[in-house]
């Protein structure tokens, strides 16, 4: 871009920088035209959706996998009834994080000895805690 005199300036840059902190940002729209738009999208209902699919998995897959590595477990009723405490909690219309979050530490503290079993817990951990906040 040049001036009356044939000077080229530089480019403005019309972006936005943010330094230190957490910054939540909703709509935001940042330049020469920019829009942003608010409203329902269709789209976060199919994730939770989908979130909610991929957690019945996860859970089935550590059944399973508690059913086939009972003899590893230190405990495995206790393991058994902590499985089925995050199961209820999830089931509830309002799931507690608090609750969610303890019977997630204990079923991975007691599923360290299996592997695969402490990876499915783990990855129910990331999901759980994602969607739900927990």
């Amino acid at each position: 871009m040049g001036n009356d005199d044939g000077r080229i300036e530089p480019p403005v840059n019309n972006g936005l920088v943010i330094k230190g902190g957490t910054h939540y940002v909703g709509n935001q729209a940042i330049g020469h035209r920019a829009q942003a738009f608010s409203g329902s999208v269709s789209f976060q209902q199919q994730a939770g959706d989908e979130a909610a699919a991929r957690t019945a998995e996860l859970l089935a897959l550590i059944e399973r996998l508690l059913e086939e590595n009972r003899d590893a477990l230190a405990d495995p009723d206790a393991t058994t009834r902590e499985l089925r405490r995050l199961r209820e909690e999830l089931d509830e219309e309002e799931p507690q994080p608090g609750v969610l979050r303890r019977a997630l530490d204990r079923l991975t503290a007691f599923t360290q000895p299996v592997t695969p079993l402490a990876v499915a817990v783990g990855e129910l951990s990331v999901m759980v805690r994602g969607v739900l906040g927990a």
